[in-house]
């Protein structure tokens, strides 16, 4: 047994018309289908919802509900409004620049360009409040993820014993972090 991908990722969004026209707009995220009951089908309760998918490449799909019968949406106050967020892969730096250049034109506030090392990213907020990444490989991403990957298994093991930052990758975000 071995899952093959992710199917759909779904958050909730205020209004699904404004989320497919913003992605749309400013990821060129296409609108590949509504669902939309008045019973939700896994419960069977009675709860009316809009439930949209774009297309975010390569066979990922980004999903939506929209629950207008709820509360109004909020995030979760005993998380850092940077940990949860969806990041998406672009092709290289140019197409990075090119999207913070266009989402800055369309009004949308970016954060970035921040050196992962092993990847580069920008972060904006999508009109729901979720934080979205763009992320472009860097052209030593490959023998960067050799360093990481020979030290994994010892870093989380150190960090579940301490709950500390272990010093094995440290060199990571050292540039990103020596700028400030």
């Amino acid at each position: 047994m071995k899952i093959e991908q992710i199917h759909h990722v779904a958050y909730r969004c205020k209004d699904a018309k404004q989320t497919v026209e913003w992605y749309n707009t400013m990821l060129n995220m296409d609108f590949v289908l509504a669902i939309a009951e008045d019973h939700v089908p896994s419960t069977h309760e009675p709860d009316p919802y809009m439930h949209i998918f774009m297309d975010a490449g390569n066979g990922n799909v980004l999903a939506f509900f929209e629950l207008p019968t709820k509360p109004e949406m909020d995030r979760d106050r005993n998380t850092p409004i940077w940990v949860q967020h969806i990041a998406f892969k672009v092709k290289d730096r140019d197409t990075l620049i090119a999207f913070k250049e266009h989402l800055e034109a369309n009004g949308v506030e970016v954060l970035g360009v921040t050196d992962h090392s092993i990847f580069h990213s920008i972060y904006f907020f999508d009109p729901n409040g979720h934080r979205v990444e763009l992320a472009c490989p860097d052209p030593e991403e490959e023998a960067l993820l050799q360093r990481l990957n020979a030290v994994k298994w010892d870093m989380l093991e150190d960090w579940s014993k301490t709950k500390k930052a272990p010093k094995h990758a440290d060199w990571l975000h050292a540039k990103e972090l020596n700028n400030v």
